[in-house]
């Protein structure tokens, strides 16, 4: 037995270079799915993702301007959208870059018996959604602080996730989109709402605005399947995903 020693100690050792090399070569073989581009718009980021430049993020002040103007409710018909999606009233719900919550609340009154997490990535509007909720008396909404990479939702949680005219924004959409599968349970939803690229009509900037073909290439590659496109908006995409049970 001991003269077996030297000859284990080397195998060990073999084994341990050869898993080392293995994961070098795993780590030099990933590839940054972003890539720095040349940019002339004034509304983006210089940062590509599967050939769509990234819109830069509205500041603090001007985009709760944008998300609470009193016109919205006739441009984007928010209950429109909200049948569309045929929640139900147990529906687990993610509003991703909820806002100052103008979706959260509306979602919150439609699951009485489920619960939504309004995530956003500045503690600013994720006070406001706090207030406003406990104001409303809504106990089955939870602000959630997440990060550019991390909505930081729960694994296998969710029924439904919905984002809102803000995903072309996404610093790390793929890294955003791969969270959100982790976090969605099997066959549940994930619904991009995306002002309509191929509509030139609108006074929506290039980069603010999203074909359909570009999103549900961009929820394929990371294993979401495409469901549907519901067109019951004006202006806006409806892009249905699920999670596969497989």
């Amino acid at each position: 037995m001991l003269g077996r020693l030297p000859t284990i100690r080397y195998a060990l050792a073999k084994y341990a270079l050869v898993a080392l090399f293995a994961l070098l070569v795993a780590g030099c073989g990933s590839e940054d799915p972003y890539r720095t581009v040349d940019s002339d718009a004034e509304d983006g980021t210089g940062r590509e993702y599967l050939g769509r430049e990234i819109a830069d993020v509205m500041t603090s002040e001007h985009g709760a301007l944008w998300l609470d103007r009193p016109e919205r409710d006739e441009e984007e018909l928010p209950q429109r959208l909200l049948r569309a999606l045929d929640l139900n009233a147990s529906d687990v719900v993610a509003d991703i870059g909820s806002g100052t919550g103008f979706f959260t609340f509306r979602i919150a009154d439609l699951v009485p018996s489920g619960r939504v997490y309004a995530v956003e990535v500045q503690q600013a509007l994720v006070d406001t959604i706090r207030v406003r909720a406990e104001r409303r008396g809504l106990r089955n909404v939870t602000p959630v602080l997440g990060t550019a990479s991390d909505p930081a939702l729960p694994e296998n949680r969710l029924d439904f996730a919905l984002v809102v005219s803000s995903y072309h924004e996404f610093a790390h959409p793929r890294e955003m989109l791969e969270q959100l599968v982790r976090a969605l349970k099997p066959g549940g939803r994930l619904v991009l709402v995306e002002y309509r690229a191929e509509d030139t009509t609108t006074d929506i900037t290039d980069l603010h605005r999203m074909s359909e073909a570009q999103i549900i290439r961009e929820g394929e590659e990371v294993g979401l399947r495409y469901r549907e496109t519901i067109d019951v908006l004006p202006q806006q995409h409806i892009v249905v995903f699920t999670v596969p049970f497989d």
